[in-house]
């Protein structure tokens, strides 16, 4: 088994409902489960059916079992697939040390879209985050998922991003042999692709 950078290492993954939250949480950790480490997961879904936020703890260890609810805090990675989302959960559970990782398209809540709330900019945001830590990048996962014609592939492309950090030991080999057993074989040429393209994006960015 190959040695993660800290042990445990606590992923978030975040979201709004609809982006694939979920399944790229459940994914990554059944990915890191076939190579030996325990992985414990706790999700909160919150009114994700309307577009609320979702968060997925992801806690990897080769020592054993750790608690589902991550300390605050004590965030090693926050991916988010909704932009502003990196931040709330950055400001919770992030530290000076904590790397975020978010695609770049937002999907703007009720208020905004009514005209009563003002969505950050890119460049707003990007602020803000570095004042928390030096470490933020972001990835145009679902400009790239349209490209590819399926916006849910977001999510896959934020796997592949992951797997391009090289802070956890996988790659496309052992996300084939997970999506084999998720998606049906004639989707899974086009997430090979995409998540490719996100190992491609985030060394890019």
């Amino acid at each position: 088994m190959s040695a993660i950078v800290k042990d445990p290492y606590n992923v978030i993954i975040t979201g709004v409902g609809g982006q694939g939250n979920v399944i790229a949480s459940r994914m990554l950790g059944n990915i890191l489960a076939k190579k030996g480490y325990t992985i414990t997961i706790g999700e909160t879904f919150g009114v994700s059916q309307r577009g609320g936020s979702v968060m997925s703890h992801i806690r990897i260890s080769a020592r054993g079992t750790w608690s589902p609810q991550m300390p605050k805090g004590k965030a090693d990675l926050i991916v988010a697939l909704e932009p502003i989302e990196s931040l709330r959960v950055m400001a919770g559970y992030g530290n000076p040390s904590t790397k975020v990782l978010s695609n770049s398209r937002p999907v703007y809540p009720v208020g905004v879209i009514a005209g009563d709330q003002k969505y950050p900019s890119r460049e707003e945001l990007n602020d803000a985050l570095l004042k928390l830590t030096s470490d933020v990048k972001f990835v145009d996962a679902t400009d790239e998922a349209l490209k590819l014609g399926e916006p849910i592939l977001s999510n896959v492309i934020m796997m592949g991003a992951i797997a391009g950090l090289d802070d956890l030991p996988f790659d496309t080999p052992d996300f084939i042999e997970v999506m084999a057993g998720t998606f049906k074989k004639e989707k899974q040429e086009i997430n090979i692709k995409a998540f490719e393209l996100g190992k491609e994006l985030v060394i890019k960015a």
